[in-house]
């Protein structure tokens, strides 16, 4: 078969089309949003306070979500190291959100013997489900157990000597956090909290 110069013209037009054509799905590829991809456990669309977005970006490759599974509102199970939050919910349970944290996230006698990665991954859950909260607008009766476990991850950190550089991370910093925020609490929940706050060994 013989190619003139105007077949050649047009088959090397057609080569170029299905080449831009092939590409093209490449090109116009939406970006994912980080919420979509490390953040999996912001389930809303509300923007967040600068304070409690840095914490969720902190923990982005910390928790794990089973989207399977929701806990508060839409936001899913979320894990860290061996604790997932749907183990942990206050919300679950028949106390209060300050009555719950006593029960649930006590310290070891002496305070030093308490096992703080524990703690820690306790505390992280927390704050990850209190962002997906708050990334739905929904209540923030979380913050009451949130900031307990803050509070104890402090004390413990105290009793093994691990010094704390943040003031809002202190002890007495987080004893006022816990008791602004259950200010309606049972007078003896929160008195439970200040004598809690004097042992530190």
């Amino acid at each position: 078969m013989l190619f003139t110069t105007t077949t050649t013209t047009k088959l090397v037009s057609l080569g170029l089309f299905a080449g831009v054509a092939i590409s093209a799905p490449l090109n116009l590829a939406i970006p994912v949003h980080p919420r979509q991809n490390a953040l999996c456990f912001l389930s809303g669309s509300t923007v967040l306070p600068a304070e409690v977005q840095d914490a969720a970006n902190a923990l982005a490759n910390t928790i794990t979500c089973d989207t399977a599974v929701k806990t508060i509102g839409n936001v899913p199970d979320v894990t860290s190291g061996a604790v997932s939050f749907s183990d942990i919910n206050f919300a679950a349970s028949g106390s209060t959100p300050l009555q719950f944290a006593l029960d649930t996230f006590a310290t070891a006698n002496p305070v030093a013997d308490t096992n703080l990665a524990t703690l820690q991954s306790q505390l992280d859950v927390y704050i990850a489900t209190e962002a997906g909260i708050r990334s739905e607008a929904g209540s923030l009766a979380i913050k009451v157990p949130k900031f307990f476990l803050a509070f104890q991850v402090a004390r413990v950190k105290t009793a093994q000597g691990i010094a704390i550089t943040d003031p809002g991370q202190t002890v007495e910093h987080l004893l006022g956090k816990v008791t602004k925020n259950a200010g309606s609490a049972d007078k003896g929940l929160l008195t439970q909290v200040n004598a809690l706050s004097t042992q530190l060994a």
